[in-house]
């Protein structure tokens, strides 16, 4: 819900419109969430920290919800209802998986994200900035299989921060739903581009 208050905002108010105070407001709110202890007396500040990430995430979604907007509004739905099914598939694969299975896939999800984003840097063409999304859209899967396994053994570990566990699979959430949406609107927009040829 804050998310979705944080990308309507995007939408009508300008100055939210900089990029770089949503990332430099995320990375504080992360930063405070970290410091501030885990217990039932800061329970509350740090629910606070963690609406506030969620709506300055839905800031940053923003720009890639207004483009869709102009493309095809109804992409944002069909990509929001493809994220539920994707996230809820992966996540119980990960659960009903023997418990370490995917906790092996870290190094590939990093090196993954490093080609990404090397590629990104250097090269502009149509055909690789396509070929970026589908890589970070199956990159994004395979988080989520390691981000739920991860959660579940340190919760065998006892760690009980549900608190930052919920980021976590927020941020592979959130991650999904922007690059399905971009996915669908960069077909559409090809599609509606070849009709008017």
């Amino acid at each position: 819900m804050a998310a979705t208050v944080g990308a309507l905002l995007h939408l009508f108010v300008d100055f939210l419109r900089d990029n770089f105070f949503t990332l430099f407001g995320s990375i504080l709110l992360m930063i405070a969430l970290l410091k501030t202890p885990h217990n039932h007396h800061n329970e509350r500040k740090r629910l606070g920290y963690f609406i506030a990430f969620c709506a300055l995430s839905g800031v940053s979604s923003g720009p890639v919800i207004e483009k869709a907007l102009m493309i095809d509004p109804s992409t944002i739905l069909t990509a929001f209802l493809a994220t539920a099914v994707v996230f809820s598939c992966f996540t119980m694969a990960a659960l009903h998986a023997p418990s370490t299975k995917f906790l092996h896939l870290g190094g590939i999800i990093t090196s993954g994200l490093l080609f990404i984003m090397i590629t990104a840097l250097f090269s502009h063409s149509a055909f690789m900035h396509t070929t970026c999304l589908w890589l970070a859209f199956v990159i994004n899967c395979a988080l989520v299989l390691y981000d739920t396994q991860l959660i579940c053994e340190k919760r065998r570990r006892g760690d009980t921060d549900y608190i930052l566990h919920t980021i976590e699979l927020f941020v592979d959430f959130i991650n999904l739903f922007r690059y399905i949406l971009a996915v669908l609107s960069e077909k559409k927009e090809k599609s509606d581009r070849k009709r008017n040829d």
